[in-house]
C-alpha cells in the first residue's frame, strides 16, 4: 500500500515555464492525496504570487532576487535579500515540517531547498531546460533526485540522481480537443490555414515588432494569423494597428484556451522556452522557434537546437526575424507534406506521462 502524502512544499516560479509545471505536479499530488497540505514558496513581486493563489493554493513570498548581471551596487541588495530569504526559508521549513520539498527553478527555490536539505527533508528538483539553470546546478549536490526533460544532462548533474521524466504540461493539453469548438472559439472555418504566434506568458518584443514590420505581407498571404501579444504590449499594438489591421489577423492580449489555439494551428511561431517546447511536442505541432536572446546561458537556443537536430522544428535567430521569419512560416504552412513530416518528428519526443512519473518519484523519496 502506498504511503499517504500529508505535507509538501513546492518552490520556484518567475515565468509560466516554471509555474505551469509546478501546478501540474501539485494537482497530481492532490489527485492522489486529496487531504494533502501543499504550500508554495515563491519570490515576492514575481508572477507566481498572483498565479498560484488563483489556482487555489497558498503561497509565501521570499524577498530573493536574481544575481545582478552587471557590476553595480545592486550586488549588496542581492546578498542582503539572499540572507533574509535564507532565514525566512529556514523558519518556513521548521514551521511547516514538509515530508518533501520540490523545486522547479526560479529565484525562491534556492534558499528553500537548501533549508529543507539541511533539515534532512527529502528534496527533488525538476529541470525543464536542456541547459541547466544556475539555481538547480548549485542545488544538485544537496538534493535526492533530479527530474529532467532532455538527455545528456549528466554534464550538469550527478548521473546517479537523474531521472528522465519529460516536462509537465497544462493538463487540458493531454485531452482530445473538439475541433468544431476550437474553430468556433476563434471564428475560423475548417479549410483555412492558420499560424499561431505566441511569445510566452509575458509576450516577446522582437516577435511582436516583426509582426508589425511584416503587416503587409501578412495581409497579402491569405493565411489566418492568431497572435497573442502579451499584456504589456497589447495596448500599444492595438493603437498602432487601429487603421491598418488586416482582416486575417486576430490580436489577443492573452489566450486562456491554449488547448483550442493549438488545435486550430497549422504552424506555431514561438519562443523556445522548455514548457512551450514540451507543449508543442505533446500536441505535435510544426513550429518555427525564435529563441529569446535575453535568457541565462542562451538556454532557449539550446532547447531549440535539441529539436532542430532531430528535424522536429525549424529555427530563426532573434536578430534575423524581420527578414526571415514570415517568408519561412508562409512557405512551410503552404507545404502540407513538410508540415506533416515535422509534426510527426516532434510528436515522437512527447512525454505525456511526465507529471505522473515525477509524482511517482516523489512517492519513492517519501517511502
Amino acid at each position: 500500500m502506498k504511503k499517504k502524502i500529508n505535507k509538501v512544499i513546492l518552490s520556484g516560479g518567475g515565468t509560466g515555464g516554471h509555474i505551469f509545471p509546478a501546478l501540474s505536479i501539485a494537482n497530481e499530488i492532490k489527485r492522489r492525496n486529496p487531504e494533502v497540505d501543499i504550500l508554495f514558496v515563491g519570490a515576492l513581486g514575481r508572477m507566481e504570487m498572483e498565479k498560484i493563489p488563483a489556482a487555489g493554493y497558498e503561497i509565501v513570498g521570499l524577498p530573493v532576487m536574481g544575481f545582478p548581471r552587471k557590476p553595480s551596487l545592486k550586488i549588496f541588495t542581492f546578498f542582503q535579500k539572499l540572507m533574509q530569504s535564507a532565514s525566512m526559508a529556514k523558519k518556513i521549513v521548521k514551521d511547516f515540517q514538509p515530508e518533501i520539498a520540490i523545486g522547479v527553478g526560479g529565484y525562491a527555490s534556492g534558499p528553500l531547498l537548501r533549508a529543507a536539505a539541511k533539515k534532512k527533508v527529502p528534496c527533488l528538483i525538476q529541470e525543464q531546460n536542456s541547459y541547466a539553470g544556475i539555481t538547480n546546478k548549485l542545488l544538485s549536490k544537496k538534493v535526492n533526485s533530479i527530474c529532467v526533460a532532455y538527455d545528456k544532462m549528466e554534464k550538469f548533474f550527478p548521473a546517479d540522481k537523474i531521472v528522465f521524466t519529460g516536462n509537465p504540461v497544462r493538463e487540458n493539453l493531454t485531452q482530445k480537443q473538439n475541433r468544431k469548438e476550437a474553430l468556433d472559439y476563434f471564428s475560423l472555418s475548417e479549410n483555412e490555414k492558420v499560424i499561431l504566434i505566441v511569445g510566452g506568458s509575458l509576450g516577446a518584443r522582437s516577435i511582436n515588432n516583426s509582426v508589425l514590420k511584416n503587416i503587409k505581407e501578412i495581409a497579402a498571404s491569405g493565411v489566418k494569423v492568431v497572435w497573442q501579444t502579451g499584456a504589456i504590449y497589447f495596448d500599444r499594438i492595438q493603437e498602432e494597428l487601429k487603421e491598418s489591421k488586416p482582416e486575417n489577423l486576430q490580436i489577443h492580449k492573452f489566450i486562456n484556451r491554449m488547448d483550442l489555439a493549438y488545435e486550430v494551428a497549422d504552424l506555431v511561431i514561438s519562443r523556445a522556452g522548455a514548457g512551450t517546447i514540451s507543449e508543442l511536442c505533446l500536441v505535435g505541432k510544426t513550429s518555427v522557434l525564435v529563441p529569446s536572446p535575453n535568457v541565462s546561458e542562451d538556454h532557449q537556443t539550446k532547447n531549440a537546437m535539441a529539436l532542430v537536430g532531430k528535424d522536429a522544428a525549424l529555427m530563426v535567430k532573434d536578430n534575423e526575424i524581420d527578414d526571415k521569419l514570415f517568408p519561412l512560416a508562409f512557405s512551410v504552412v503552404a507545404d502540407k507534406s513538410k508540415c506533416e513530416t515535422i509534426s510527426g518528428k516532434i510528436k515522437e519526443l512527447a512525454k505525456p506521462e511526465a507529471t505522473r512519473t515525477i509524482v511517482d518519484e516523489v512517492e519513492k523519496l517519501i517511502r
